[in-house]
């Protein structure tokens, strides 16, 4: 389900780096999502869609992750909307239809055309005729094996579930691109924590999150991720950034012209009486150094 197409390859023909980008957006925007929600709420990824997000409720809401090239437009016919389309409607199918309690989210880095009929889904829109007879129009228009199978599929509900089906898709265009969001986790999420530590507290929050997403990936979690074990994680790592206290994380500092054998230093000379060896000197003489550099 995800949009690849991230970035044009200047490179190897076999490069498969837009893939790969649009694959790494998928964890990194849930993380902001997640954080943006209620923390009753949680994710699943991969699972009926790129996302699926549950509300306290047990609401969901499906999302699909379109990461395009700078300047793409969605249009009519646009593949990544109506390859959304056909999972949306198989999971409407599957849902008890107009008796579920389904939305769907197409969240794209792309921009809907001034003319195309997909303006009526974007966030604020407030279509003013039943958009049923409008898809149809816009289906007929090709005979691709895709749009035949959706068309197939649409034409199967009835015309209060049509348009029941359409009224609960919503297109956020323009949506936050991979290297803006952490910028946007850190402005909205971090900002109690002190500025010198947030890209650190980020990081560290983001490598933990990373490792759970793999974790659903390979099925070791078959559980959704709820909003408060984001908010657990990220006040336990923020905790170690305190100014009054000393992070467990360094910055690589080393010390210039370490020498064990003569360092005056009272807790060196105590190591040295006891018969600690050279290296491990040393390394206590670094860890004291860092520990002194983080104070």
């Amino acid at each position: 389900m995800l949009g690849v197409r991230a970035v044009p390859s200047d490179g190897s023909p076999y490069s498969a780096a837009p893939q790969g980008l649009g694959y790494i957006y998928q964890p990194r925007f849930a993380l902001l999502k997640i954080l943006d929600l209620p923390e009753s709420s949680s994710v699943l990824i991969e699972k009926d869609d790129d996302l699926d997000f549950i509300d306290a409720n047990g609401k969901k809401s499906l999302a699909s992750l379109k990461h395009k090239a700078s300047g793409d437009r969605v249009s009519d016919l646009s593949t990544d909307f109506w390859k959304s389309v056909r999972v949306w409607l198989d999971s409407y199918n599957r849902g008890d239809r107009t008796a579920s309690n389904l939305r769907f989210f197409l969240f794209t880095t792309a921009i809907v055309a001034d003319t195309s009929f997909l303006l009526n889904f974007v966030d604020g829109a407030e279509p003013s005729e039943p958009l049923a007879p409008l898809a149809l129009e816009v289906l007929a228009k090709s005979k691709s094996e895709l749009i035949s199978q959706v068309r197939d599929t649409f034409n199967r509900l009835s015309d209060d579930e049509a348009e029941d089906f359409l009224s609960r898709i919503m297109i956020i265009d323009n949506s936050p691109r991979i290297t803006d969001l952490p910028v946007l986790i850190q402005e909205r999420h971090l900002r109690t924590i002190r500025r010198e530590s947030r890209t650190h507290v980020f990081e560290r929050l983001e490598g933990w999150w990373n490792d759970l997403m793999v974790k659903m990936l390979t099925g070791d979690r078959t559980d959704p991720v709820f909003g408060y074990e984001v908010s657990d994680k990220l006040s336990a790592i923020a905790e170690e950034y305190r100014s009054d206290n000393l992070p467990i994380t360094f910055r690589n500092a080393v010390p210039e012209g370490i020498d064990a054998e003569n360092d005056p230093r009272l807790f060196v000379e105590q190591l040295r009486s006891i018969g600690i060896s050279t290296n491990r000197i040393q390394s206590a003489i670094i860890d004291y150094y860092r520990a002194f550099e983080q104070r």
